[in-house]
C-alpha cells in the first residue's frame, strides 16, 4: 500500500528541510534605505531583510541567503525596477573584492546615504538634534586611498601570487590587477608586486604588505615570518630604487618594523600646505587615508572651533599632531594628549622641527579612563578638538558634563570615525552637559564605502557670540 502526497512546493521544501537540505528561496522585495554596510533593507512579514546589490527604491527579485530570529540576508538576482541613482561600476572587480560596497550607487547619493545615517544614529541613540546640518565635506572618488593593508597568498592555480584585498565574502584574495580607489602608482604596482613576491625565496611566507603614500615617496611595509635572503634583500632594492619605493620590514610582532635602508629614514610624509606644515610619519602610525579630505577636514575644523589668538586649546586623542600643530599656528597654547607614546614623541619632534614646541605640549594618557579631576588638573581649556577612534570618548563626555560652567570651554568640535559612538557621546554631552549640539555633518572619507565619518561643534551653556560658520 502506498500512501501517496501532493507534491507542492511547501510539501517539498518541507521535505528536503527534513532532511537536513536548505532551499534558498526567491522573494519580491521592496528595498526602503540602505544599511552600515551599503546592504539595501526591506521588510518582509514584519522581519528585516538585508540584500546585497540594492537601493533604496528599488524593487528586486532576492534569494535569502541566510535565516537569522531577528533578521535575514539575501542577495539581488534581478532588479525589476531599477533606482534613479544606480550607476554601472567602474571597476571590474566590484562586487567580488572587498574594497568597496557602494560603487553601483551615484557619489553624490552615496554621501547623502552617510548624512542620513549620520543623523538617525544622533536622532536615535543621542536622542539629539544639531541646530544645522553642516554640508558633507567630500573630494575625489577614486584614487584616494593613501594607506592599504594587501593580502598575499600563493595560490598555485591562479598562476601563483595573488596581491590585493580580501574577497568580500570570505577570506580568499581577490585575484586583481588593478584598483581604481588607491592611487594610479600603487595600482600600477600591483601586478609587479605579484612578480616581486613570487620571486622570493619563501612566497608562502609573506601574508601582507602595507601601503603608505606620501608626498614624496610611497612606503611598502612586508610581512615576512621568516628571515630574507640576501637575494631577496637585492630584489627588494632593486625594485625599490626602479619604483620609488622606500621598504619597510616586519619579521615578527609591530615592535619589529624597521628600514630596509635607514637613508629613507624620514623621506615619508604629507604635508599641510595651508598651515606651512611637513608631517614625517612611519607606516604603521595611524593616519587619514584620504590626504585631499584630511586637508579639507583640518581646515574645517579649526574654522569650527573659531579659534582666538588668545585661546588655550586641548587636543585630544592627538596622535601624530594632525590637528595639533595646525591649532598652534593659529592659538596661543596648545595641549596634545594621545594614548600612544611613539605617536606623542613623533608629534613633539614635528613641533620642533616647525618651531612650535613653545606653543604646544605633548603627554601620553589613556583617555579612556580619565575623569573629571584629572580635567580640572590639566587648567581650563577655551577651545577642544577630541578625535577619538571608534570607541568613542565616553569618559571624556562625562569628565566634561561635570565640570562647572565656569570651568569648560566655550566649544567642542569632535571629529569622528563612528556615528554610534558620536551619538551615545553627544547625548551625554547635550543631557548631562549642558552642551548644545550646534552643528553636525557628514564626512566622505572613505568613498564607495559605508564607512561614516563626521564633525559635529557643541557649545557650552550660557555662552554669548557668534557661530562660526564654515559652509565650504
Amino acid at each position: 500500500m502506498c500512501l501517496c502526497i501532493p507534491l507542492s512546493p511547501e510539501n517539498v521544501k518541507s521535505g528536503l528541510n527534513a532532511l537536513g537540505i536548505r532551499i534558498m528561496t526567491l522573494e519580491v522585495l521592496e528595498i526602503e534605505s540602505l544599511d552600515l554596510e551599503a546592504r539595501g533593507v526591506a521588510h518582509r512579514d514584519g522581519k528585516v531583510v538585508f540584500v546585497e546589490g540594492a537601493l533604496p527604491g528599488e524593487r528586486v527579485l532576492a534569494r535569502i541567503a541566510r535565516r537569522k530570529p531577528s533578521f535575514d540576508t539575501a542577495r539581488t538576482e534581478q532588479i525589476l525596477k531599477s533606482s534613479s541613482q544606480r550607476v554601472a561600476p567602474p571597476c571590474p572587480y566590484f562586487g567580488v573584492c572587498g574594497g568597496c560596497a557602494m560603487q553601483h550607487l551615484e557619489p553624490a547619493a552615496q554621501v547623502a546615504v552617510k548624512q542620513r545615517v549620520l543623523e538617525d544614529a544622533l536622532a536615535h541613540i543621542g536622542k539629539v538634534s544639531p541646530g544645522r546640518v553642516l554640508p558633507p565635506l567630500h573630494g575625489p572618488t577614486f584614487g584616494y586611498r593613501y594607506r592599504a593593508r594587501l593580502s598575499v597568498r600563493v595560490v598555485r592555480k591562479k598562476g601563483g601570487v595573488l596581491v590585493g584585498f580580501r574577497e568580500r565574502r570570505g577570506s580568499y584574495v581577490a585575484d586583481m590587477t588593478s584598483c581604481l580607489v588607491l592611487p594610479p602608482q600603487v595600482s600600477n604596482l600591483l601586478p609587479l608586486l605579484r612578480e616581486l613576491v613570487g620571486s622570493l625565496s619563501q612566497p608562502d611566507r609573506i601574508p601582507q604588505i602595507e601601503v603608505a603614500v606620501g608626498d614624496q615617496v610611497m612606503a611598502l611595509l612586508l610581512r615576512h615570518m621568516e628571515a630574507l635572503t640576501p637575494a631577496d634583500i637585492a630584489l627588494l632594492r632593486d625594485f625599490g630604487e626602479r619604483h620609488n619605493v622606500s621598504w619597510w620590514l616586519q619579521p615578527k610582532g609591530p615592535e619589529t618594523v624597521h628600514l630596509l635602508d635607514a637613508s629613507d629614514a624620514d623621506r615619508l610624509a604629507y604635508t599641510l600646505p595651508e598651515f606651512g606644515l611637513r608631517m614625517p610619519y612611519r607606516p604603521t602610525d595611524f593616519t587619514q587615508v584620504n590626504h585631499a579630505i584630511n586637508r579639507a577636514l583640518i581646515s574645517k575644523a579649526l574654522n569650527l572651533l573659531n579659534v582666538q589668538a588668545g585661546d588655550r586649546v586641548a587636543d585630544l586623542f592627538c596622535g601624530l599632531g594632525n590637528f595639533t600643530l595646525p591649532l598652534a599656528t593659529r592659538a596661543a597654547a596648545v595641549v596634545g594628549i594621545e594614548g600612544s607614546a611613539a605617536l606623542t614623541e613623533r608629534a613633539l619632534d614635528a613641533a620642533r622641527q616647525h618651531g612650535l614646541d613653545a606653543k604646544t605640549a605633548f603627554s601620553t594618557l589613556n583617555l579612556f579612563e580619565v575623569d573629571v579631576q584629572w580635567l580640572r588638573d590639566l587648567g581650563r581649556f577655551d577651545r577642544m578638538l577630541i578625535d577619538p577612534p571608534r570607541e568613542g570618548a565616553e569618559a571624556v563626555a562625562r569628565a566634561l558634563s561635570a565640570l562647572t560652567p565656569a570651568e569648560r570651554p566655550q566649544r567642542i568640535v569632535y571629529v569622528s570615525c563612528s556615528p554610534a559612538t558620536l551619538a551615545r557621546d553627544a547625548g551625554i554631552l547635550v543631557h548631562e552637559g549642558g552642551y548644545r549640539l550646534e552643528s553636525a555633518g557628514a564626512i566622505n572619507m572613505f568613498p564607495h564605502t559605508g564607512h561614516v565619518e563626521s564633525i559635529a561643534v557643541f557649545e557650552a551653556p550660557g555662552i554669548d557670540g557668534a557661530v562660526a560658520r564654515s559652509d565650504a
